[in-house]
């Protein structure tokens, strides 16, 4: 049975820049969730149906960044389902953030209230295309941009774009809390799954830290890691062809 590959973005990004990811893997079937329709955070069955699979389509699951996190939890909890797994510069099940700001906590209804207000005011317009150009100069060592100056206004400006961004950000937390819980097993079975990890955005002792964290989910999971020291966190802008060889390896 053939495989159909899912791509679960990162936090604000979007499905056009992963595009190159598909234009290297012509031989798949390759389908990118839209985060700005379907946050990767949402649950199993809402992702599947944003990827339009059938009930008995054999998985592989594309996960960078918090799609890691989505992606992971996917393939414990449904290991018949999910059976190739690659995990791209993946958030830690570590990264569980502030209480106080978890969904429908006071700390997520006051930043919530601020994000709807500045959307009013139109700060996303006045400001979304410099918020994506840092995101690329400081999250990627090529700076490729791949995106349309019109996509980045359409995404990056909209009104609602960073009460997106911090439901995105906030519902990630619990993710990483329950992914945690899952990953610490007992694991009756789980996908091969190859571990891509960037040390090449920061710091030394950052990037040390970085892929102890990343060896750590590897051991966890029995997943083979392979080490990108030419690529920051935006693997898929950087090393898109790693990406490609790590789903050719599957």
């Amino acid at each position: 049975m053939s495989v159909t590959w899912i791509v679960l973005p990162g936090l604000a990004e979007t499905p056009e820049e992963f595009a190159q990811i598909a234009a290297l893997l012509p031989d798949q079937d390759v389908r990118i969730i839209d985060p700005w329709r379907t946050p990767v955070t949402s649950d199993v069955d809402a992702l599947r149906a944003a990827a339009e699979v059938e009930p008995d389509t054999e998985i592989g699951l594309i996960g960078h960044s918090i799609g890691g996190l989505a992606g992971l939890r996917w393939a414990l909890t449904r290991p018949l389902e999910v059976t190739r797994l690659v995990l791209v510069d993946s958030s830690l099940t570590s990264e569980t953030g502030w209480r106080l700001c978890y969904p429908g906590a006071p700390g997520d209804r006051v930043i919530r209230s601020l994000a709807r207000f500045l959307g009013r005011l139109g700060g996303p317009r006045l400001i979304g295309a410099s918020f994506r150009w840092l995101s690329v100069r400081f999250g990627s060592r090529t700076r490729n941009e791949p995106l349309s100056k019109a996509t980045i206004r359409a995404r990056y400006g909209a009104a609602d774009s960073w009460l997106l961004f911090w439901d995105e950000l906030a519902a990630t937390w619990e993710l990483a809390a329950e992914t945690a819980k899952l990953v610490a097993g007992p694991i009756a079975e789980v996908a091969p799954t190859e571990v891509l990890v960037a040390t090449g955005g920061g710091s030394r002792r950052a990037a040390r830290r970085w892929l102890t964290g990343q060896q750590q989910l590897a051991d966890a999971i029995g997943g083979r890691i392979e080490i990108l020291p030419d690529s920051a966190h935006l693997v898929h802008l950087d090393r898109p062809d790693a990406i490609a060889a790590a789903v050719h390896r599957q």
